[in-house]
């Protein structure tokens, strides 16, 4: 897998989906049996993946499986849940104690690790020795929307890997300049993200959003800079992506990325919206829309709410496949409703390109 690729994958099953990204980014090639390898999924909060908060467990399973069946014997899963949560909670609740059992994997609550302390243009941060010393380090952040970051994935998801007096710190600092920082410390060798269902808005989960897509890559910030572009936003938007550019952590440039897709979306949606997300549904008129379709309309709309613009949108937009080969006056997103008067097109449209589609349409 080169630097500037992306792998994109699209389903329900996260355990296959994994297995599918791991194969074909060759991660293993050239690693030595011996090496220590440790996941650093995100399990903010002690709460299931079916809030959009946490990495789905079958997606850690599927890592571990992997390696493990390829000789690998050194495994660990190393994770801090945020300030006033506890880890070893959030390890029960996505069942690791199985990991441990099956696999004889090594579980490391970083609240309780040995820290290296390292001075970055003057940020002293706490960092855990497991994650600094780890021969390859897998990377498994949720795409999902942050309260005061907009966005959080691969960049901000190492923040787990630092003791809770450096995560104050990083709040005291502003957050988007240490995040950067963090990451030219060390950065995930490899990035494997579940967007199966990432929360609207919140690190902690509450509005899911189904989108049933995963996606892989080597540089963190061509990662996070997709990721925006999936969730709505530019990632001019995002501080700490540029940042993080700056400082040499990788490149933001989707113009010259390789975006693969392993296979087409072929999954409905059926997941149960909260509160939040019937309220934007009301503007949208489906027929048998993919998930991941439809979920960039929905973060496409609630992009909108937060200009003020989503209540001059006097227009339902229609979305699905049961759309193809209608001739309509009205707008329409994706390729499935190109018959429409006003449409974006796209396999599926990304949720920027849909707002910037929405903007132009409102009266």
């Amino acid at each position: 897998m080169d630097i500037n690729e992306i792998a994109l994958i699209y389903g329900s099953d996260g355990f296959e989906m994994t297995k599918s990204l791991l194969q074909y980014s060759r991660c293993d090639a050239g690693l030595n049996k011996d090496a220590h390898i440790v996941l650093k999924p995100n399990l903010v909060v002690a709460q299931s993946a079916d809030t959009g908060a946490t990495t789905h467990p079958e997606i850690v399973t599927a890592v571990v499986d992997y390696f493990y069946n390829r000789g690998f014997r050194n495994i660990s899963i190393a994770e801090s849940s945020w300030i006033g949560d506890c880890t070893q909670r959030a390890f029960k609740v996505h069942r690791y104690d199985k990991l441990v059992s099956d696999y004889k994997v090594s579980l490391v609550d970083i609240k309780k690790d040995e820290y290296e302390t390292v001075n970055i243009d003057k940020f002293y941060i706490e960092y855990s020795k497991t994650v600094l010393e780890a021969d390859f380090l897998i990377n498994l952040p949720v795409l999902k929307g942050h309260c005061q970051t907009k966005i959080t994935c691969a960049l901000k998801n190492l923040k787990g890997c630092i003791s809770d007096r450096s995560k104050r710190n990083f709040h005291s600092w502003g957050l988007h300049k240490p995040i950067a920082v963090l990451n030219t410390i060390r950065k995930g060798d490899l990035v494997i993200v579940d967007s199966l269902n990432g929360d609207l808005d919140f690190e902690e989960g509450g509005n899911p959003v189904e989108t049933n897509r995963m996606f892989c890559g080597l540089d963190s910030v061509l990662i996070d800079s997709f990721g925006c572009s999936l969730l709505g936003y530019e990632t001019e938007e995002i501080p700490y992506i540029g940042y993080a550019e700056t400082l040499g952590v990788g490149s933001s440039n989707l113009n010259t990325a390789k975006i693969v897709e392993l296979n087409q979306d072929a999954t409905n949606s059926t997941f149960k919206p909260s509160q939040r997300i019937k309220s934007l549904e009301k503007h949208v008129k489906s027929d048998s829309a993919c998930s991941a379709c439809y979920g960039n309309l929905i973060h496409a709309l609630a992009r909108l709410e937060e200009k003020n613009l989503l209540s001059d949108l006097r227009r339902v937009v229609n979305i699905g496949q049961g759309f193809k080969g209608s001739i309509a006056c009205g707008l329409g997103v994706g390729n499935c409703t190109n018959g429409f008067s006003h449409t974006v097109a796209g396999c599926p449209p990304k949720a920027i390109d849909m707002l910037k589609f929405l903007e132009r349409m409102v009266d």
